[in-house]
């Protein structure tokens, strides 16, 4: 019989985090993988861990490196690592540098990965379309990356420290993940829920309509690492691979307002348009990073929901909960 394999997600208690353990345990019966997952709180939420019974929570500093050699005692070496631990404000990888670059560049989650013997795990690490420049549209994955931001920067070194290092990894430039709200809810403000707050409230509010993104539903970024997991398991092979992942939506900030006010019905007068240029938010914004997806949808066979259906979906589990 195979072994089972083990996956351990480094930063379980985020929001990307959560949504995939809990697809993770809800996969199948039996389990088809041992599943561990770290956390920086003292006590990872209750919330999740009465969801995710058979996930085992481990304490880890992702500066320094400590915990992780618990998770190789009590756990085992992982044979799938999935990295979604980030500071992903940029404003505060501004404000802050070293602790941007310490935490986003996984230094220590690598060479606890090289110090494995007779293994190479798969490790899964979440990028951001800001290690492009924002100087056009549709960037592809050989494209140069020019970031203009510290957020970007330190991903930028990330993904330089893991190809340098690592034999065996899938990095995911992800655009803008949204979607509905956590079992433990994190603290970090979400996109939707928030222009569904403040429109709701009939409040004017200023959106850019020069700054473009792809955004993508979060159940497709999950439906995503584990489609990777699985054609790992069966090919049997190394990967070294870079991934454009967000939807097939080009969108301003302000189309996205719009279809969060169409859908609810909202006064579309609400909506103030203006431009990026005109705001000075502390740190550099790139103003078109949306990314052509077609590497991803011939790889695995996923076309991500349009942002239309992605909003629809979210706001129907926000009124449901």
């Amino acid at each position: 019989m195979a072994e089972r394999k083990r996956v351990l997600v480094v930063g379980g208690n985020g929001y990307l985090g959560q949504h995939l353990l809990v697809s993770l345990v809800g996969a199948g019966e039996p389990l088809p993988y041992d599943l561990a997952f770290t956390h920086h709180r003292p006590v990872p939420p209750p919330e999740l861990l009465s969801v995710i019974s058979s996930a085992i929570p481990f304490r880890v500093d992702l500066h320094t490196g400590d915990g992780f050699e618990a998770i190789s005692q009590f756990f085992g070496q992982p044979h799938v690592v999935v990295n979604c631990a980030a500071i992903s404000v940029p404003r505060a990888c501004e404000v802050d540098p070293d602790a941007a670059m310490a935490t986003n560049v996984p230094s220590s989650l690598v060479n606890w990965l090289l110090s494995f013997e007779g293994c190479d795990p798969f490790l899964i690490h979440l990028s951001t379309d800001q290690v492009y420049e924002g100087i056009k549209s549709f960037y592809k994955e050989e494209d140069e990356t020019v970031p203009v931001n510290m957020y970007g920067k330190s991903k930028v070194a990330a993904e330089e420290f893991i190809t340098s290092k690592c034999s065996n990894f899938a990095i995911l430039r992800s655009s803008i993940i949204y979607g509905p709200q956590t079992v433990a809810p994190v603290e970090k403000s979400l996109p939707i829920q928030w222009i569904d707050k403040v429109l709701a409230a009939g409040q004017e509010v200023e959106f850019f309509y020069d700054e473009f993104r792809c955004p993508i539903y979060v159940k497709d970024v999950v439906n995503i690492i584990i489609s990777l997991i699985k054609k790992w398991q069966s090919d049997g092979e190394p990967m070294q691979l870079f991934v454009n992942v967000g939807g097939p939506d080009r969108v301003s900030r302000m189309e996205m307002a719009k279809s969060v006010a169409t859908y609810r019905g909202y006064d579309l007068s609400l909506i103030k348009s203006v431009s990026a240029s005109s705001v000075n938010r502390g740190v550099a914004s790139p103003a078109d990073i949306s990314m052509d997806i077609s590497k991803l949808i011939r790889l695995l066979s996923i076309t991500p929901v349009s942002f239309g259906h992605g909003v629809k979906d979210t706001l129907q589990s926000s009124n449901a909960s």
